[in-house]
């Protein structure tokens, strides 16, 4: 019996012993807690701090900065979009001006082409004219360009060119005509005799031509083989028997006609300033190359 009841005292002591300390370790933490949080419902204790806090905007002068700032963003804005107006202004008055000199220098390439197209025409005909060939689309083309400028010219070039006579056989015929021409028929008119009469006794300067036949005739082939056929003609005229030549003298005449004629629409191609016309029949604007160089 006594063991067990030493084993219930000691159980029942040690228990004792274990609630005392759990109740001293409770007591010992109480103040540090007490410590570290305040009691509810004590005043809160601000920190104290030296420097002074900033006042705080208020609403009103925070809107009226965001509306200055706005407008500022607003005008700048505005002045961008003024300033690159301006310079697409400039750049649309710089790319028209491009364009009109563009079209102009396309005019004038037109134009002058049109020139070089019309002289070109001018020239084929020559050879044309030159090798008795038919002129065919060549007439078209002068009446269409050079009708209205030249008209009596380009009549007179294709009416030759139905008939056409050629240098060498002027110079042909009057080789053959030389002969007859330069002597007296057999008959003798009163003008013939007077004639005569003047021209027995001669007084002339060294440098004149002489009048006789022969040189008269040489004169002649000599003109016209040099193009000068209005000098030929003349000396022909005044050869003892020209009225043999009258056939001969007309074909020279329409073959000098027919060059000068020529000669005018070359010169219209370069230089007619109004009525001169290219391959569409329209009227060519552009002045000529030489005209405008000497503006």
């Amino acid at each position: 019996m006594q063991p067990i009841l030493g084993a219930v005292i000691a159980s029942f002591l040690l228990g004792a012993a274990v609630v005392g300390y759990f109740v001293w370790q409770s007591n010992d933490d109480e103040p540090q807690a007490a410590l570290a949080s305040p009691e509810v419902g004590a005043p809160a204790v601000e920190p104290t701090d030296d420097s002074s806090p900033e006042p705080t905007p208020s609403a009103s002068s925070t809107t009226e900065a965001e509306e200055a700032a706005q407008a500022a963003e607003a005008a700048e804005a505005v002045e961008r979009v003024a300033e690159q107006q301006g310079g697409l202004d400039q750049r649309l008055a710089a790319a028209e001006q491009r364009l009109a000199r563009l079209d102009l220098q396309a005019q004038a390439a037109a134009g002058n082409a049109a020139r070089a197209e019309g002289l070109l025409i001018a020239f084929a005909t020559r050879r044309a004219l030159e090798r008795r060939a038919e002129l065919g689309y060549l007439a078209d083309q002068l009446r269409l360009r050079f009708g209205d400028a030249l008209p009596n010219a380009v009549r007179t070039i294709i009416a030759f060119s139905r008939d056409p006579v050629t240098v060498d056989e002027l110079l042909a015929r009057l080789e053959g005509l030389g002969p007859e021409i330069s002597e007296e028929d057999g008959s003798l008119t009163w003008s013939d005799f007077k004639r005569e009469l003047g021209q027995l006794f001669v007084v002339r300067r060294e440098s004149t031509p002489s009048p006789q036949p022969e040189r008269r005739l040489e004169r002649a082939r000599m003109f016209l083989e040099t193009g000068r056929v209005d000098s030929a003609i003349a000396e022909v005229k005044n050869l003892p028997g020209a009225a043999k030549a009258e056939s001969w003298i007309a074909d020279a005449e329409r073959f000098r006609d027919a060059m000068d004629a020529l000669d005018r629409v070359e010169t219209a191609a370069v230089l007619e300033p109004r009525l001169l016309r290219d391959s569409s029949g329209n009227p060519i604007e552009q002045l000529s190359p030489l005209e405008s160089g000497a503006e």
